[in-house]
């Protein structure tokens, strides 16, 4: 059986897309990204990674979503992530609408989808593309 399709979510960038005073408590705002996506990967099919990085660090995973703190950039760690998925044949969709992140994982053939697919307005299927945010 292959295994399921990889979503890695910048949780900075999405955590940033929804002015909810997330610049208050940036691991709080994480945890809430986190909590939400619970169960988002079962009805999706999809193992979900979230990655945070700076006052983010820390954020314990909980079943459904496995949290990764960055050593350093999250952009990176994001980066080796795609790739890694890439190098083992495993599909991979990165939730970001950072322009130059989605050219990076571009590169190693991961799709790129924005915040809105996972967070905040409509809740749509990261098996769609939702467009450039």
């Amino acid at each position: 059986m292959d295994a399921p399709s990889l979503l890695v979510v910048d949780a900075a960038n999405v955590v940033g897309s929804v002015p909810d005073g997330w610049w208050r408590d940036r691991r709080a705002a994480a945890e809430r990204l986190r909590d939400h996506l619970v169960g988002y990967g079962e009805r999706q099919g999809v193992d979900v990674v979230l990655v945070v990085e700076g006052a983010a660090r820390g954020v314990e995973s909980v079943p459904g979503v496995r949290v990764e703190s960055a050593p350093g950039s999250g952009d990176d760690h994001i980066v080796e992530l795609a790739a890694r998925a890439a190098h083992s044949g495993r599909p991979c969709v990165v939730v970001t609408s950072d322009r130059e992140l989605r050219r990076r994982v571009g590169e190693s053939g991961a799709e790129c989808v924005g915040p809105r697919a996972v967070y905040g307005g409509r809740r749509s299927s990261i098996t769609g593309q939702d467009g450039q945010q």
